[in-house]
């Protein structure tokens, strides 16, 4: 290609420019290179050109296409010298002649930042006290009785005293010396002393008069962390943050009016009543008195006493203003408190180029400390700390609302414009233009898309079409694609890359972890090495980041400079496009510590939201993916969910959630400032036929539009070919012993799937007479799976068959279970269906039994066979845990190859094993919708719980719409459970009024009302914003991915002295290290290898622990317990009697 390079550079980043681009081309003027160039050259140039850039960088890259014709490919360093098509301006005038402040749609923009800034000033005054002073000199080294920030707030309590905000801000602008005495004096009570004085009252309750004082003294507590409902145990009071088992509806009600010391941190008791001086006083003593006497510190605190008080007088700001009612402003005045904080402690250097405050030496009270020389020594003073974070504070709130316009975007990419030549993703085009036609609304009001198109239609593609087009053209597009499930991760990514042709700085992929990454590399190279590169990594636990973007808008704007020193950081924001796992955005509602906040905030604040596949997330998991649809509405955000499946409560109830913080965003951001009317959301249904836009006001509006488009998708699936169809296969296992449950399982499950293999097979197409089959077997919990397996082995197969078994489940060594996905990956891939014959590993497998004509590939798997694979079986045996559990199942089974389904390919157990092995109990729960609670079925057999209908064919219409209600019957019917269980999840509950005796209301009746009123995922957003958003109560009760069964992390390790590999605990150790303690010998039992022979059957994937280690280790270059520390752990729910195992079955609990 040809291409056109202009500099706009000027100073010294002028001379770095010309020095890089006079290696790549020739000048054809002081500032203009032009030169022919491959695409590795250009993406060369590019890198060294982000490397190098600096605040007065500026240079644009042209596409010289044709005669009269170029394309702007990208631009480096400053944007604002270039228009959107790299045009430099003729002239500059600094006269304001496009009245850019009329357009600023930050209506609060000054009451952010003065909060913020008054806030910065005040929230680390208790470190003046003589516990955090010893703490600093290293004399304390017990854990916190009260944090700095509690003793942050009752100092500032004890200076508004009771004075309104008017008088106590003019007390801060003008102090007497009585009013510097307030902030310590304890003798009269002003100063309220947990642990020392008694009755001490709730803070905010005492500032109940003074609604500013209380918004002061909020971002002043929870600047580190949010408060959480104390939890106690026998009169002990548990770790903070536990769950609570006294939260109930009743507990939202006014929380902050409750709280007090033990909500911020566990209260210790002193050890002796006599003690009490000695071991709490140290934490209300102020021997050096507070930095708001110093000069400086009045300075800046007088300056934003008067605006506040100006801010007073605004009418619509007046005595009685709700600041705590305003979620939008509350959250982004705490945002820029944090992060301010956050970087402001973070300098360590001194001098005039540190950035650091200017303050007179000799100021006794530290802030913080720095390593130095392996010692800690002191960093800031607390005056400076103070001012620094204060100055920061303002920086960051004044850059806000240019803050997304500083981000890089895609603009204009051809990609994600151009017409789709494939007959079956044509209705992309309809979508984008569909989408287009709304941009204007959509900015207005915002934006709520349903991608309902089925698998195999180009969903992920779409989706970025869609809300690309729904971009303004002139700033471009950003948008965060967030997925469920971590193996998606990386191949959504590595997609959007290859079909988008996107650089490196254009998207970031956020995987599981670094390990994970470093196996998918080592496979891939296998793989090449092979002739093949159908892998996927297995994508678990520690966040890693593949992006290589530069970050030149840090020197453009405050905030950007402030957030962007962490990597991590760094690659969630400038990246135009994000793919992550959703737990890289969830904290922005469910970190109770601030720090993991700031990132995801920042993302929604500056771009958009699809949300892949969010009917597959748990139930237990439905409040926080509410919660964080409510902020992406909060923040500004358009969201899309993307899933074949969806049932209407989920939609309901996310589209509820986002239209109440879409009302709170239009509040501060809208036309109307102030106004709480309801946005006229652009709402948008697609799928592979149809395309539709309904402006929606109301929830109302919403479900009738939903309810129509749904009802359409539910014909025109009943209309369309039918490539799965099953049968209802008995299990009779009742008067079984529970070890001869499993060989009966074990027998009926070949039985069936020798029946699944005479009719749905492929012949091998060098010996026509042998017949091939791929199938699975799913069942629903990991250690009968394992019996089952065992069982398997032990029957053996007939003669003249092979079976060749593949037991995967999530209990495996990563590397192991890396391996096992990469082979199945391999083979499963089957868009030519004849072309796993050709597969090196078949091809031996096949050779190696010539005598069978009938050859068996079987995948017992648990339900991560279910998801998040591109597996395509030829047939299915199934354990069911729900009718979501079968829908996703059977788009495994002939997913790549269309055809109609003549006979049964997928056969269903009438019920499952968890029926036998507790009867009387709810069966299908863990995995599944049934509880033994509200939600029980009176039956457990399929044949009764399904309607007719849904006995032949499997596909998403019984989760497109509920029953009507005269049918509707969740206790008799498998999926009328599960919309009724999302209904109880997802939407707000309407109380009745009822009306009590007045002996009802003397016993304490209405209380006991209150706590039977049932907190859901709605709570959040339906309940008043002070009562619900302001701590950290419902991530608290309902935190995301909770998992109640304890597990224990462990390594199979090679032994120093031995050699031989062991089984440890890996523990943490100070300092991040961690320690690996091995467990005794009796704790783990190894199975023998000839549990795993049979006749007639062999393990699929059969590679031993030892070889596969050595393999890796001299792959990476590392010694083999290096190597063992990173990629052979696994975590498994703990067990007091250990665990057994094998590498071709993984470990599985000893009972």
């Amino acid at each position: 290609m040809n291409i056109l390079l202009i500099s706009q550079c000027d100073k010294r980043a002028l001379t770095q420019t010309r020095r890089i681009l006079d290696q790549f081309a020739e000048r054809r003027g002081d500032r203009t290179w032009q030169t022919p160039i491959t695409q590795d050259g250009l993406e060369t140039l590019h890198r060294l050109l982000r490397q190098s850039a600096r605040k007065n960088t500026a240079v644009a890259c042209h596409w010289v296409r044709g005669i009269d014709h170029t394309e702007l490919l990208w631009v480096v360093g400053d944007r604002r010298r270039f228009n959107s098509q790299g045009a430099v301006p003729t002239n500059t005038t600094t006269r304001n002649l496009l009245r850019v402040e009329d357009e600023n749609d930050w209506h609060s923009a000054e009451d952010i930042h003065l909060l913020a800034a008054l806030a910065s000033l005040l929230h680390d005054l208790g470190k003046a006290s003589a516990a955090f002073q010893a703490r600093m000199a290293g004399k304390l080294t017990e854990r916190n009785r009260y944090r700095h920030e509690w003793i942050s707030l009752r100092l500032f309590q004890a200076f508004v005293g009771a004075d309104d905000d008017a008088v106590w801000l003019a007390r801060l602008a003008q102090p007497t010396p009585k009013d510097d005495a307030a902030w310590l004096d304890w003798r009269s009570g002003r100063l309220e002393r947990d642990g020392l004085d008694a009755g001490v009252s709730p803070p905010f309750q005492a500032l109940a008069h003074a609604p500013l004082a209380q918004a002061v003294a909020w971002l002043i507590m929870t600047h580190h962390r949010l408060p959480v409902l104390p939890a106690y145990k026998e009169g002990e009071q548990q770790r903070l943050g536990q769950k609570s088992e006294h939260f109930s509806a009743t507990s939202l009600k006014a929380p902050l009016l409750k709280i007090d010391a033990g909500w911020n941190e566990i209260v210790i008791s002193p050890s002796t009543p006599a003690n009490k001086n000695r071991e709490v006083g140290p934490y209300w003593e102020f021997p050096h008195g507070l930095p708001v006497t110093t000069p400086h510190w009045r300075v800046q605190a007088k300056r934003l006493a008067e605006r506040l008080q100006r801010r007073l007088t605004h009418p619509d700001r007046g005595v009685g203003f709700a600041w705590l009612q305003q979620p939008y402003v509350m959250h982004l005045s705490r945002l820029a408190l944090m992060l301010a904080d956050h970087h402001y402690s973070s300098i360590t250097a001194t001098g005039r180029d540190s950035g650091r405050v200017e303050v007179p030496p000799g100021y006794p009270l530290l802030a913080n400390l720095r390593k130095e020389r392996d010692r800690s020594v002191g960093n800031q003073t607390l005056d400076e700390h103070l001012l620094g974070v204060a100055r920061d504070s303002r920086l960051i709130t004044h850059a806000l609302p240019r803050f997304a316009a500083d981000l890089p975007t895609l603009r204009d990419h051809k990609p994600l414009r151009q017409r789709s030549s494939d007959p079956r993703y044509r209705w992309q085009d309809r979508a984008a233009e569909l989408a287009a036609s709304k941009r204007c609304q959509a900015a207005e009001h915002g934006a709520f898309i349903v991608n309902m198109a089925s698998t195999g239609c180009g969903k992920t593609l779409g989706n970025a079409r869609v809300m690309h087009a729904l971009a303004d053209p002139e700033r471009g597009f950003r948008c965060a694609f967030a997925l469920g499930l971590r193996t998606l991760t990386l191949q959504t990514g590595r997609a959007f890359r290859e079909l988008l042709q996107l650089r490196d700085d254009q998207i970031a992929i956020h995987v599981g972890g670094s390990a994970s990454r470093a196996l998918f590399e080592h496979y891939e190279t296998l793989a090449e090495g092979q002739g093949s590169a159908s892998v996927q990594a297995l994508l678990d636990e520690d966040s890693d980041v593949d992006f290589s973007g530069d970050s030149g808008p840090a020197d453009l704007n405050p905030l950007l400079a402030r957030a962007l020193h962490d990597p991590k950081i760094n690659a969630l924001l400038l990246a135009p496009l994000l793919v992550c796992t959703i737990d890289h955005l969830t904290p922005a509602t469910e970190s109770q510590r601030g720090g993991r906040q700031i990132a995801p905030m920042l993302r929604l604040l500056s771009g958009d939201l699809v949300l892949d596949e969010p009917d597959d997330f748990d139930v237990a998991d439905l409040p926080a993916l509410t919660r964080l649809v409510h902020w992406a509405g909060l923040l500004g955000s358009r969201v899309l969910l993307s899933s074949a499946t969806l049932p209407p409560a989920l939609v309901q109830g996310l589209f509820m959630a986002y239209r109440a913080g879409r009302i709170e965003f239009q509040r501060h951001r809208g036309k109307q400032p102030g106004a709480a009317t309801a946005p006229e959301i652009a709402c948008l249904w697609l799928d592979e036929e149809q395309q539709t836009a309904v402006a929606c006001a109301s929830a109302a509006a919403f479900e009738s539009a939903h309810t129509a488009f749904a009802r359409e998708r539910h014909a025109r699936l009943t209309r369309a070919e039918a490539r799965r169809c099953h049968e209802l296969v008995p299990l009779r296992l009742g008067g079984l012993s529970p070890e001869q449950i499993p060989l009966e399982f074990a027998r009926l499950v070949l039985q069936q799937a020798l029946m699944l293999h005479g009719r749905h097979h492929s012949a091998d197409p060098q010996q026509p007479d042998r017949r091939v089959s791929f199938g699975l077997v799913r069942m629903a919990n990991i250690d009968p799976l394992v019996q089952v397996a065992l069982a398997l082995y032990q029957q053996g197969a007939p003669d003249g068959v092979q079976i060749h078994l593949c037991v995967y489940h999530s209990q495996f060594p990563l590397l192991i279970r890396s391996a096992i996905e990469h082979r199945l990956d391999t083979t499963l891939l089957r868009h030519q269906p004849a072309a796993v014959f050709s597969l090196p590993d078949i091809r031996a497998r096949l050779e190696a039994h010539p005598h069978a004509k009938d050859h068996l590939f079987i995948v017992l798997g648990s339900p991560v066979t279910e998801v998040g694979r591109d597996h395509d079986y030829d047939w299915a045996v199934v354990e069911p845990s729900s009718m979501r559990s079968l829908i996703q199942l059977a788009g495994r089974v002939r997913r790549h190859r269309p055809g109609p389904c003549t006979l049964p390919n997928i056969v269903v157990f009438d019920t499952n094993l968890r029926h036998f092995s507790q009867p009387g109990r709810a069966a299908f729960q863990r995995p599944g919708f049934e509880d033994d609670g509200a939600f029980k079925l009176q039956t457990h057999q399929l044949s009764a719980l399904l309607r007719p209908e849904e006995r032949e064919v499997i596909d998403a219409r019984p989760r497109l719409l509920a029953a009507a209600p005269e049918v509707f019957a969740p206790t008799l019917r498998l999926v009328d459970l599960e919309h009724a269980r999302l209904q109880a999840a997802m939407l707000p509950v309407e109380v009745k009024p009822v009306t009590l005796t007045p002996r009802q209301l003397r016993s304490g009746g209405a209380a006991a009302l209150a706590t039977m009123v049932p907190v859901n995922a709605a709570s959040w957003w339906h309940e008043p914003a002070a009562d619900a958003l302001l701590t950290a109560m419902l991530p608290q009760h309902s935190p995301f991915r909770y998992d109640p069964v304890v597990h224990v992390d462990l390594c199979l390790r090679p032994n120093d002295d031995t050699g031989e590999v062991e089984l440890t605990e890996v523990l943490d150790a100070d300092r991040g290290r961690r320690l690996y303690q091995p467990l005794e010998r009796s704790l783990h039992e190894r199975i023998s290898d000839d549990a795993v022979r049979g006749h007639g059957i062999s393990p699929w994937f059969e590679q031993s622990y030892d070889q596969a280690i050595s393999e890796l280790a001299e792959a990476r270059g590392l010694c083999l317990q290096a190597c063992a520390e990173r990629f052979a752990t696994l975590s498994l729910p703990k067990s007091q009697q250990g665990w057994r195992s094998h590498p071709v079955l993984g470990f599985v609990r000893r009972r």
